[in-house]
């Protein structure tokens, strides 16, 4: 099992088809669980695709149509019927928290998971901890809806034969390290001459929208992009009246950011379950790089880290 990788639980959106759940998203990163978008039946696809409850860490709602949140009370309930040992901290927008409130008391229920609620008030760091992350963007849709971007703190990669050649060996490597340099023999190492720049991944999460700022400032320079298509360029009209991407346009959004792998979802069910290829298609228009056209309960690896450029003849 990949230490960094999304499950796709639902690719569907409004309505789930024969093919195809309602929306829901698990980001495993180095050992947390992000839950995205829990549609009706997320609870059900946790089930088949060999999810636990116990692995979600946070959830994060981009906004409360049914079929980005019609799941979070069943998700909700399983976590306090699994008895969720560690706190869930759960995201969303603050101007849709009456919809989150009917959500968590949709049922009676024994509530024993610790449940954090944050209401995000707008763009911003949301969590800022060692191993990553987490901002949001306002978007723009028919309701109140965010975006996430995780990333992973940028970090130097040390260079053994450069350590070596300028005598700097066992606990001084440590030292160095912790100074940023280092005196050996007279000469002061520092860690540009013996590192190279390491940037750490970043993974967005973009959902409904209208091309806007914020799509692109989620998608700056990620590494994947899971990215809401809802619409065939064929009908840019309808994307643009319901607050919706194009394919074409979400090809567009990964190219303009530089991003590595786009993941495209969030399918209309005017089309037939097997077009996710014509998805595909008209995002490499705009698009170059490595694209997938998501399928319920399939696991997507995210791109190995990137090196730096050591300059190193």
């Amino acid at each position: 099992m990949s230490d960094r990788e999304l499950v796709v639980l639902g690719t569907a959106s409004q309505t789930p088809t024969r093919a195809r759940n309602q929306n829901g998203y698990l980001l495993r990163w180095d050992g947390t669980g992000l839950l995205f978008d829990p549609g009706e039946g997320t609870q059900r696809q946790m089930l088949l695709a060999g999810v636990r409850a116990s692995e979600i860490h946070h959830i994060c709602l981009t906004h409360f149509h049914g079929d980005h949140c019609l799941g979070l009370p069943g998700v909700l309930h399983r976590l306090s019927l699994d008895r969720v040992a560690h706190p869930v901290d759960i995201w969303f927008p603050a101007q849709s928290a009456v919809h989150f409130d009917r959500l968590r008391y949709a049922a009676i229920c024994d509530e024993q998971a610790t449940l954090r609620p944050h209401p995000v008030e707008g763009p911003g760091t949301l969590i800022d901890l060692p191993h990553f992350r987490l901002s949001s963007q306002s978007l723009v849709h028919t309701v109140p809806s965010i975006g996430y971007q995780l990333a992973q703190p940028d970090s130097r990669r040390m260079i053994p034969h450069r350590l070596a050649a300028l005598g700097v060996t066992g606990p001084q490597i440590g030292l160095l390290i912790e100074a940023g340099s280092l005196t050996v023999d007279g000469h002061t190492v520092t860690m540009e001459e013996v590192s190279e720049f390491r940037p750490g991944q970043r993974f967005a999460f973009i959902m409904d929208t209208r091309l806007c700022d914020g799509v692109f400032a989620l998608a700056e320079g990620a590494d994947a992009i899971v990215c809401e298509s809802t619409f065939l360029n064929r009908d840019v009209r309808l994307a643009e009246e319901y607050g919706h991407l194009t394919a074409g346009q979400a090809g567009r959004v990964a190219a303009e950011s530089g991003a590595r792998l786009l993941i495209l979802s969030h399918f209309s069910q005017r089309y037939a379950h097997d077009d996710g290829e014509r998805f595909a298609e008209e995002a490499r228009e705009a698009f170059g790089g490595h694209l997938v056209a998501a399928r319920d309960l399939t696991r997507i690896p995210m791109p190995p880290r990137t090196e730096g450029v050591s300059g190193d003849g």
